[in-house]
């Protein structure tokens, strides 16, 4: 018995250890975040213990970076054009996520992996197979995205909690 109670104590101690060091590294590149371009083809997004907040008027879209630990928003891409080749977000979510919106037409792929995800709620409409795609990889724990067409609202105009 006792030693299932080490282990235990163990396991809490790990587990707040690494929230905390999660906190140390994800305020470090909080504070090494520069601005981003809204017309840029690639962004090196950062929402790190606040909120997220950009609008891509990008005119050959082709990815970049978010990372969203202990915070998290809208990326807003529906003014965006994508690459021919198609795109590729890479998301780092760690306690965060957001609503990552493109036009309805858009082709998206998901493939992240941890205790998290992403849901597409746009309607299921017949898309072009052979449209450019975006790709949203990466990892999730204890967050994630949805997908939609439209920002989430509730009836005074907040955003309301996204649960994936």
């Amino acid at each position: 018995m006792k030693l299932i109670s080490r282990l235990i104590g163990l396991l809490v101690l790990a587990f707040f250890s690494f929230i905390a060091g999660a906190a140390v590294v994800a305020w470090t590149k909080k504070r090494d975040a520069v601005p981003q371009d809204p017309k840029s083809d690639e962004v090196d997004l950062v929402a790190n213990f606040g909120p997220l907040e950009f609008h891509s008027e990008a005119e050959a879209f082709r990815g970049g970076t978010v990372t969203t630990w202990f915070g998290g928003g809208t990326l807003d891409l529906r003014d965006a054009t994508l690459d021919p080749a198609g795109a590729t977000l890479q998301t780092s979510t760690v306690f965060g996520g957001g609503n990552l919106i493109v036009p309805e037409s858009w082709n998206v792929e998901t493939r992240l992996m941890g205790i998290g995800g992403a849901g597409d709620g746009r309607p299921n409409i017949e898309r072009d197979p052979d449209a450019p795609t975006l790709r949203l990889e990466g990892t999730a724990l204890f967050g994630g995205w949805a997908i939609s067409s439209e920002p989430m609202s509730d009836e005074n105009g907040l955003p309301e909690l996204v649960t994936v």
